[in-house]
């Protein structure tokens, strides 16, 4: 098969051979893309078909989203389901003219091949050509069009929780997540839901979330041998993912696992699961440049899932019978198996608390089990460097560091910050992608939002104010090159690379949105330095998106979460005479820490801007202060650890 890239020559090419363009999008370590695309494509009369009829492009949508987000729309416009391996038959200049997601190699089920399908639409452009290109303008035109007035809506509490109400209506109050199968994480939805729950105060809220996090991190979908999240579940119980492993999941669920813990416990709650995740990303996927590379592939030996599920026998084999019987009780693991006659290890099953030395046992034999694991065909790794999805590792690692009190989570955090500026980016500009040398870029709106929200969690963990500027400047370059002068971002800059569109949607994926990372951004910056101008861009963004939000509370998620923060966000300011002193107080703030809160920790004589609420504020007497600042008022100075922790606590 003679797959090219996307690029200028490629277009090019197909105008010269005056042929349609056929697009494959997939993502790598999609098992059943390969599959798919595997039947379809490869058949060697297949294949040769293709190269006859057609100019043939291939690109993964990690990537490319930009292209992923154009024609899966067009895809969506004219009927079709979406889905990957995602395949569009374009025009030489790369309008839509049809698609689909999948077809079969021989017809079957009323399907016809997909032969028969290509030959078909290169019938139909060769002999009606005219049909063919009103076909794909009026497509293009409706994919172009600008997006419809929608409602206005209050932006307030009772949005808040009307939305609140209506998503807690679609979660699984049992095992949590949405309801049925498949099962997807939907962390920008879980994060709404739990700032719901603080600011209410709701058992049901915070139950829902609770059960989500369970099931993640119990169910077959964590890799309780070696660490890390697959993608989703196939079945309602977490039980049995679909095993492909992507850095972005798995930083999205450090920073909520990490911020879930409560002040009550004598110790984090998902203490364990954090420390195995972190452990995993500094094992298994780290890069030489300081970067983490994008994902591991579901299959390995040719088969899907076959590196971590396990046998009773192979247990038998490596461990004592007592250590084997322990381990398999606590983890699922048995005779039958629990999936395909084989075993996903799980902790879907309530067991009672184990005792210290039953602990310290479970946790040597997964290590004795893992080191065996690591003698399997090991899946494969796709070491691209996504700026994305880096950051939501950035993010979820200062944000564990900064609960649990781990400078070494911190400076591994740091490490992939300055990675992203060398490595990632050009002349100081942030791309979208690194491998072998070669960028891809410039940078989304959605890696922009996203690193600038990293910069910030990185400030909240080291008090590093290099890190405020350098968010600052993030969003100056979305402003700069993504603003559509409404309060909103197209997802791609401004002398990016010209495609037939420039998309501008607020819905949340698997990530959250651009509009809702920025937003989020913008507000903690006001609160940090308390500068109108940052408050007013966010309620731009919120503004702009009011009637998608009150519309679509779903897709809306993430501009939820930055609603809730723009009507409930506090500052806490620490004056010290020096870091070291301002320590006690620091880690009331990190043990109590809840999603309404910003911190700054100033020595004693550097103060605040005018424009900051706590401008001015001393630490009393030589002692470390605190002040808690919300809608330009401060509290009364606060110097004792459980004075400020009370006070936390209550809004």
């Amino acid at each position: 098969m003679h797959w090219r890239a996307w690029n200028a020559e490629s277009l090019a090419e197909a105008q010269r051979l005056d042929r349609p363009i056929l697009l494959s999008i997939g993502y790598a370590a999609c098992h059943w893309c390969h599959v798919m695309a595997h039947e379809s494509f490869e058949d060697p009369a297949t294949a040769e078909v293709m190269n006859a009829l057609f100019v043939n492009i291939k690109v993964d949508r990690e990537e490319r989203p930009d292209l992923d987000q154009i024609y899966m729309a067009a895809l969506h416009a004219i009927g079709e389901p979406g889905g990957w391996p995602l395949t569009m038959f374009l025009t030489p200049e790369g309008k839509p003219i049809w698609g689909g997601t999948y077809f079969p190699k021989a017809a079957r089920y009323g399907r016809p091949s997909f032969v028969d399908v290509m030959r078909r639409v290169a019938e139909v452009y060769a002999n009606e050509r005219e049909s063919v290109a009103d076909q794909a303008a009026r497509l293009t035109a409706h994919l172009s069009a600008p997006p419809r007035r929608e409602v206005t809506a209050r932006l307030d509490v009772d949005l808040l929780d009307q939305a609140a109400d209506a998503l807690l209506g679609v979660m699984d109050p049992d095992r949590g997540g949405t309801r049925g199968a498949p099962k997807f994480p939907n962390f920008p939805l879980l994060d709404f839901l739990a700032r719901s729950a603080e600011r209410t105060g709701r058992d049901d809220l915070a139950g829902a979330v609770q059960a989500t996090l369970r099931g993640l991190t119990d169910g077959g979908i964590y890799d309780h041998i070696g660490g890390g999240l697959a993608r989703y579940s196939t079945d309602e119980r977490w039980l049995a993912p679909h095993f492909e492993k992507m850095l972005s999941d798995n930083g999205l669920l450090l920073e909520r696992l990490a911020l879930a813990g409560s002040p009550a416990a004598p110790e984090h709650p998902f203490q364990d699961r954090i420390e195995t995740t972190i452990a995993w990303l500094e094992r298994e996927m780290p890069l030489d440049n300081g970067l983490f590379a994008a994902s591991l592939d579901a299959d390995s030996d040719g088969r899907e899932g076959a590196y971590y599920v396990w046998q009773r026998p192979e247990l038998d084999s490596l461990l004592t019978a007592a250590d084997a019987g322990f381990i398999a009780t606590l983890y699922d693991i048995t005779a039958e198996g629990n999936w395909d006659g084989e075993s996903i290890p799980n902790r879907l099953r309530p067991h009672p608390p184990l005792t210290p030395a039953d602990e310290t046992r479970r946790r040597h034999i997964l290590e004795m089990l893992r080191v065996a694991r690591d003698r399997r065909p090991r899946p494969g790794l796709d070491d691209k460097q996504l700026a994305d999805w880096n950051a939501f590792a950035i993010t979820g690692l200062a944000a564990a560091s900064f609960r649990l009190n781990r400078p070494d989570w911190l400076e591994r955090a740091r490490r992939a910050f300055a990675g992203i500026g060398t490595v990632l980016s050009v002349d100081g500009r942030p791309m979208h992608a690194h491998r072998a040398g070669r960028h891809i870029g410039p940078a989304f709106s959605s890696d922009l939002a996203a690193l600038a929200t990293a910069a910030l969690a990185l400030h909240r963990a080291s008090q590093d104010a290099a890190y405020l500027a350098e968010a600052e400047r993030l969003l100056d370059l979305l402003e700069r090159h993504h603003a559509t002068g409404d309060g909103g971002y197209y997802f791609t800059a401004d002398d990016a690379e010209v495609l037939i569109q420039r998309r501008r949607d607020r819905h949340d994926d698997a990530t959250p949105n651009a509009h809702g990372l920025a937003a989020n951004a913008y507000i903690q910056l006001w609160s940090l330095t308390g500068e109108e101008r940052f408050r007013e861009r966010a309620d731009a963004i919120l503004s702009s998106a009011a009637g998608m939000i009150a519309a679509n509370a779903f897709g809306a998620a993430s501009l939820l979460a930055a609603l809730d923060l723009r009507l409930t966000v506090r500052s806490v300011v620490i004056v010290a005479p020096d870091s070291a002193s301002a320590a006690p107080l620091a880690d009331v703030v990190a043990r109590n820490w809840r999603s309404d809160l910003t911190l700054d920790i100033r020595s004693d004589g550097h103060s605040l801007s005018p424009d900051h609420p706590a401008h001015g504020r001393t630490a009393i007497g030589g002692r470390p202060t605190a002040y808690v600042c919300r809608e330009g008022a401060c509290s009364l100075p606060i110097q004792d650890a459980d004075e400020l922790a009370r006070f936390l606590l209550v809004e």
